[in-house]
């Protein structure tokens, strides 16, 4: 006799049952990396959230308060009505008087007062500069635009300091600041990233090298193709050096710190916070008390005004906005050799215990 095999006949459905499991074991396990894409989308999530905050809370709503006006006269009724116009306007003006017609043009020269208003027997003549601020002498028009019409006077504008004939919005000198602050911290992370192979002098001449390329192309496009600027040219480079450098030795100092994240902090300084706080699409006077305060000493307004003065109001001084602009090279010196000090100790540790290990090494063998 033979034994009888006992094992159980092979089955399509025993098959089925015994792949079933191999199957759910071969399953693709969850794709790696969902952290560090979490953390890399904060970048973009935080620009926008800054750009968003800055831009619109500074121009969403440009609202006047404290504007400098005055009014041309020195009569009792005069006075009268400047005191009146400026309870009306509730905070929006600032109201003086004048004696004169020239003394109301100098005001508005040295950009000392926004607009001034004389009234006459026969028309309203309102004394403006719109190389100062086009939005500033925009607002202006309005107001007392409305108060000729009030009076029953022909009202006219009287153009005391016009923008260039290849400037005609007045916003050019802004665009050529967009220019080269972009072209400043854009140049900062690359040249951070090749700063770790050399010398803290040469970190300071490359730093330099780029500041000088980013002004040349600056002036060159606003001077020569466009004509937004037609003299001062060697003034206006050196000041739009000293404003490069300052930001790019900031970004290549800061990039040792904040690695990935240098260029949104570098966006935020010198985007959001500068552009809105420079005047040169509204004034401080125009915006929130705190686009008003960065005004007073943000490296941006300074350039700004530094340079619309060289281009627009030349007999005026540009002194200290020369010092805030070489106040902020501060900073920026400070934190490349703090990072330059920072980097070298890390390097001797490393060095260090790189021998110590040998050592170790060598007495074990």
């Amino acid at each position: 006799m033979t034994a009888t095999d006992t094992t159980a006949p092979s089955t399509p459905a025993a098959k089925h049952s015994n792949s079933a499991p191999q199957k759910t074991a071969a399953a693709k396990p969850a794709p790696k990396g969902w952290g560090k894409l979490a953390r890399t989308m904060l970048i973009p999530f935080f620009l926008c959230a800054i750009m968003g905050l800055f831009y619109l809370g500074a121009f969403h709503q440009p609202t006047p308060h404290n504007v400098q006006v005055a009014v041309v006269g020195d009569s009792a009724a005069t006075k009268v009505f400047a005191q009146t116009l400026q309870d009306e306007s509730d905070g929006a003006l600032n109201v003086r008087t004048v004696d004169n017609e020239e003394s109301a043009k100098a005001l508005v020269e040295n950009r000392e007062i926004v607009a001034a208003y004389e009234s006459t027997k026969d028309s309203a003549t309102l004394y403006v500069s719109s190389a100062a601020s086009e939005t500033s002498d925009n607002v202006a028009q309005k107001v007392f635009m409305n108060v000729a019409f009030k009076q029953g006077q022909p009202f006219q504008v009287n153009d005391v300091v016009p923008t260039g004939d290849n400037d005609t919005s007045g916003q050019g000198l802004f665009f050529l600041l967009v220019a080269l602050s972009i072209g400043g911290y854009a140049s900062a992370v690359p040249l951070a990233g090749f700063m770790g192979k050399v010398r803290l002098p040469v970190r300071f001449a490359m730093a330099a090298v780029a500041a000088a390329v980013i002004a040349t192309i600056a002036v060159v496009v606003a001077g020569p193709i466009y004509q937004v600027i037609e003299n001062h040219f060697a003034n206006i480079w050196l000041i739009s050096w000293v404003y490069a450098v300052s930001i790019i030795m900031l970004g290549m100092g800061l990039h040792p710190l904040l690695r990935h994240w240098t260029t949104p902090i570098l966006t935020m300084c010198f985007v959001a916070l500068n552009f809105t706080s420079s005047g040169g699409i509204f004034q401080p006077a125009m915006q929130p008390g705190f686009f008003g305060a960065l005004n007073t000493f943000w490296n941006g307004a300074g350039w700004l005004h530094a340079v619309q003065t060289l281009v627009y109001f030349p007999e005026q001084g540009i002194g200290m906005d020369i010092l805030r602009l070489i106040l902020w090279l501060i900073p920026g010196m400070a934190l490349m050799c703090a990072t330059h000090a920072w980097s070298a100790h890390n390097t001797r540790l490393a060095n260090e215990n790189a021998k110590i290990e040998e050592v170790e090494r060598t007495v074990a063998a």
